[in-house]
């Protein structure tokens, strides 16, 4: 009896995780159908919309001749390298302003005035200071995966609880012990969202340098593939970045799962 009982068991997490898969790739497939119906029934020209076939064509002929690893190796580089420098500096400054009242006030006028301008808006400048290179497209991703993070990081600070600090106060629990063991790890599930949404805006800002100012990279080949009227390039780049930013960001998810065991999301109702 106790063998069928986990028999079934087994049998209904195979069925509800199924069900799950089901449902991920269901809206997808109904798309996939619906934009082959529309190329397929002349309602658009394929230089404004290409079949599905097209683009899978494409993506054989990119991949075959090294085009698209080329350039989304680039970019991806690019991506990290900036991703990683933004993470420290608002992990870092989030960390020091929500922990420093005196920091906070110093600081945070700036920071707000600096935060609603676009990250694009400071390419001309980048382009002055660090030249067309690498340098002005790091700083564009900088600019744009910082702020993010950094909000992120104060706001899970700042949200500790007050009885946990009155209670440390009383228990004459060491400042540097607090910080590490009741406030940074409250804080992690803020950091984790912080670094998902700065890492979909180091892309962003990515392709925005790379089409205003590059010869290599995602950017530059969608801007390429447009000056020559193939659509069809220009799909398969957006797909390539959509599949690569999911990737990552479900790298970061499953670290999330991994580190921070005690959260429960809200799933519905």
């Amino acid at each position: 009896m106790e063998m069928v009982l986990k028999i079934a068991k087994v049998y209904k997490i195979g069925m509800i995780t199924g069900c799950q898969h089901w449902k991920r790739v269901l809206l997808p497939c109904i798309l996939l159908a619906v934009w082959h119906g529309i190329t397929t029934s002349g309602m658009v020209t394929p230089i404004l919309l290409p079949s599905p076939a097209q683009v899978f064509d494409a993506l054989v002929v990119m991949l075959a001749n090294g085009e698209l690893a080329t350039h989304l190796g680039t970019s991806m580089i690019r991506v990290l390298e900036g991703f990683i420098l933004a993470a420290l500096l608002g992990v870092g400054l989030g960390l020091v302003l929500g922990i420093f009242p005196l920091m906070f006030e110093l600081l945070d006028g700036l920071i707000q005035l600096l935060r609603p301008i676009p990250p694009i808006a400071w390419l001309p400048l980048s382009i002055l200071w660090f030249g067309i290179e690498e340098g002005s497209k790091i700083f564009i991703i900088i600019i744009g995966a910082f702020f993010p993070i950094f909000i992120n990081v104060l706001d899970g600070i700042r949200q500790t609880d007050h009885k946990f600090v009155e209670l440390s106060q009383v228990l004459e629990v060491p400042r540097r012990k607090f910080i590490a063991k009741v406030v940074i790890p409250g804080a992690l599930p803020f950091i984790i969202s912080g670094l998902r949404i700065g890492l979909g805006y180091a892309w962003m800002c990515v392709v925005a340098a790379e089409l205003s100012a590059g010869m290599k990279g995602v950017g530059y080949m969608l801007t390429d593939a447009r000056a020559l009227a193939q659509t069809d390039r220009v799909l398969v780049g957006m797909l390539a970045i959509g599949v690569i930013g999911k990737i990552m960001d479900s790298m970061l998810r499953a670290m999330e799962k991994r580190i921070i065991r005690w959260k429960e999301s809200f799933t519905g109702v």
